[in-house]
């Protein structure tokens, strides 16, 4: 009797953890998508209304995959570490660098050890990217034929580069093929990294104090490159009424708003990765390393990447080795080097979800003692008529008798990180006497004027941050601001001086005339007459603009005139002449005359969805008047040339950006850089690429009443008519 009712429960349970079949998912799949309703405005933006936040972010994720489905994939392929399986071998060392720090079983892990509201959420995701590639069978997918709900677990945070990209993959490859070589300083690449537009963002706070209307307002700016992300908007009856851009692949609002709050990530250079120099002794299984007075086994493991070859796809096998510091990532002379960041990623998956339902500030700083948003600052406003500004949020703590700015001795168990700051022990403004708040990824110390922090109140690592020209530049212009509305606020925001000039110019100006050479006549003349602001007529911005890339290239110092430091170079005059003589004979050759008004020269151009685009300098364009953050532009816009072009086109700064007001009804403004569609065929591919030269900003539907008056579509997951 036992053993047939034993035969029995085996059966059962047997069958009941099977897969489902096709046609009860598609079933799921179809009952979840009647309860979701999408409405596009009239510019192509998702409103995603659900019953359950579970159903919005279904619905969020099937929107995303309409508007831009290979960027979507990319972000999957890259975080789960299968880059190599479209890319090819080169790639494996960004896939092997995924699976150091995480591998698909431990993801997998941590995913059932998620609440089952986020395993909800998780399920979601991946039911919606399904459901998309199952309505759409012409989409082919690249590498993941099936998303599932651990793959969020991969790509927790969101940050234009996440903690992990900060770890270099050439010092994975030298050690992990055991060729020291492989790790060569790339000069060439240095190079380009001095006149690269910054990553980053700015945030701006302004309390009810300097508002017209008598409510806290914040500017939402990020610097990432352009269709980063889209602008979406989301909704369910669970409380979910989160607007802003999302971060493609993701599930929440990345920076946005909703009724009642804002808040806008900047990239932070809080010191929250430190290296270990581990003492290793041994081989083989039998690998140990010195800690204190111990010797602890370092941890293996074997794990085998596909990558493509030609046609095929082949397998290449690596034995990873982690010590409690973190994994094995690259080795200083003959010691070996572990790397530790945060990795937590369902409390970091529950901080980002939670963050866009709360109601004041008191409930965003218990979400943000969380403390998992390790690569960000966080501007922030709300309905109730507070600002504030977080530096940080991961932060270590760690023995002030240890420069951590430096790789440490990891035998020593005093290096050891010692827990982290909680929010009020880390760098935090609320509510200062200026009556506002900036951070355009610059010092805290100069966040809210004379009301900022004071730097020798916090250990050095806490906040490293140099001063920049955008962080110059938001104090220049709101120290004077007296009543702001959405519009004054943009015109702020995007206010054309460039401080970075207000240094460099009078320095070449004096060189010139101490040379004194008659050849720059005419272009010192138009540089004299210069206001060191940036538009599509001006010839000295052209002028300055090259000028600013070959001084920097030539001297890596035009940060010292802002942020003191004795060993920057000071060039002569005669070195200066010399880099402005070599600016003007390079716009003779590419322009054809020095004598360039920018925005024949500053261009926004999209010839494709493709992520690698490309761009022709025959093919029509929009001038842009805008300048780089490089120079202090608060409304940076980061061009360059690209393969086959002379001209400069935008790939890196403004994208979303937003100005909200909060007060009895959230109001808002925004812009997209190009549009919300990547497929060229839409309407909406390419409708905001003049507004946003122009910057004329669109107005935010974000109650139902306004989005139904926007309505261009409406229509359920899987059920769109166009």
């Amino acid at each position: 009797m036992f053993r047939s009712s034993l035969l029995v429960f085996t059966f059962i349970a047997f069958f009941s953890c099977q897969a489902p079949s096709p046609s009860d998912e598609l079933s799921r799949w179809e009952a979840q998508a009647e309860r979701v309703e999408i409405i596009r405005d009239d510019f192509g933006v998702p409103h995603i209304y659900g019953k359950t936040d579970a159903d919005a972010v279904f619905g969020l994720l099937y929107a995303q995959c309409e508007d831009d489905f290979r960027r979507v994939e990319g972000n999957y392929i890259w975080a789960t570490g299968r880059l190599a399986e479209l890319e090819g071998e080169e790639a494996i060392y960004s896939d092997l660098r995924a699976n150091l720090y995480m591998t698909e079983a431990e993801a997998k892990a941590a995913y059932e050890k998620a609440p089952d509201w986020l395993k909800a959420l998780c399920v979601a995701f991946a039911d919606g990217i399904n459901y998309y590639l199952h309505t759409h069978p012409e989409v082919k997918p690249q590498v993941i034929t099936r998303y599932e709900p651990w793959m969020p677990m991969f790509f927790s945070e969101g940050s234009i580069g996440g903690d992990i990209e900060r770890i270099s993959t050439d010092g994975i490859k030298a050690f992990y093929e055991k060729d020291s070589s492989l790790a060569m300083v790339d000069s060439e690449a240095i190079l380009a990294k001095l006149t690269e537009e910054p990553q980053g963002s700015n945030g701006i706070a302004i309390a009810p104090s300097l508002s017209e209307s008598g409510n806290a307002m914040l500017l939402i700016n990020p610097h990432t490159s352009f269709y980063f992300r889209p602008e979406v908007h989301v909704v369910s009856e669970e409380g979910l009424n989160a607007y802003g851009a999302v971060t493609w692949g993701q599930f929440f609002i990345y920076q946005g708003f909703n009724e009642k709050t804002g808040w806008i990530h900047t990239s932070t250079f809080v010191d929250f990765i430190d290296e270990f120099v581990e003492e290793v002794t041994g081989e083989n299984c039998a690998i140990t390393y010195k800690y204190g007075e111990e010797k602890r086994p370092v941890e293996t493991q074997q794990i085998t990447l596909k990558y493509k070859s030609g046609q095929e796809i082949k397998e290449k096998s690596f034995t990873l080795y982690r010590t409690h510091h973190g994994p094995i990532t690259h080795q200083e002379g003959d010691k070996w080097v572990a790397t530790k960041i945060n990795w937590d990623p369902v409390n970091a998956l529950s901080q980002s979800y939670t963050r866009t339902k709360l109601k004041n500030y008191a409930e965003f700083k218990d979400m943000m003692n969380i403390r998992t948003n390790s690569s960000n600052n966080t501007v922030f406003a709300d309905a109730e008529g507070n600002i504030a500004y977080f530096h940080g949020n991961f932060i270590p703590k760690r023995n002030p008798e240890f420069d951590f700015s430096k790789p440490v001795d990891g035998s020593n168990p005093a290096t050891d990180w010692q827990g982290l700051h909680t929010v009020d022990e880390s760098i935090l403004i609320l509510n200062p006497g200026t009556g506002w708040i900036q951070n355009c990824n610059s010092t805290p110390f100069t966040a809210a004027g004379e009301f900022s922090p004071k730097k020798e109140n916090y250990p050095t690592y806490m906040a490293p941050d140099a001063e920049n020209y955008r962080g110059v530049h938001a104090v220049k212009v709101l120290k004077d601001v007296k009543k702001l509305n959405l519009d004054s606020f943009l015109q702020l925001a995007y206010d054309p001086y460039l401080p970075a000039f207000e240094y460099l110019i009078p320095e070449l100006l004096s060189a010139l005339d101490k040379s004194g050479k008659s050849d720059f006549k005419e272009m010192t003349e138009v540089l004299k007459g210069w206001d060191y602001r940036t538009s599509k007529e001006s010839v000295a911005m052209s002028i300055a603009h090259f000028y600013g890339e070959n001084y920097q290239k030539a001297f890596r110092s035009m940060n010292r005139f802002i942020s003191p430091n004795p060993e920057a170079k000071v060039p002569t005059s005669s070195e200066i002449v010399e880099v402005f003589t070599q600016t003007i004979d390079q716009m003779n050759a590419d322009f054809g005359s020095w004598n360039t008004p920018w925005g024949e020269i500053n261009r926004l151009q999209r010839l494709s969805g493709a992520i690698d685009a490309g761009f022709d300098d025959s093919k029509p364009y929009i001038p842009v008047g805008l300048g780089s953050g490089n120079w202090g532009a608060l409304a940076a816009y980061g061009a360059k040339t690209f393969e086959g072009t002379k001209r400069l086109y935008g790939y890196r700064g403004n994208s979303f950006v937003a100005v909200v007001e909060f007060g009895d009804k959230v109001k808002a403004k925004s812009i997209l850089a190009g549009g919300q569609s990547s497929d060229p065929a839409s309407p909406h591919f390419y409708d905001q690429a003049q507004r946003y030269a122009d910057a004329n900003f669109k107005e935010v539907a974000f109650y139902k009443e306004d989005v139904e008056k926007r309505l261009e579509e409406r229509y359920h997951p899987g059920k769109r008519t166009k």
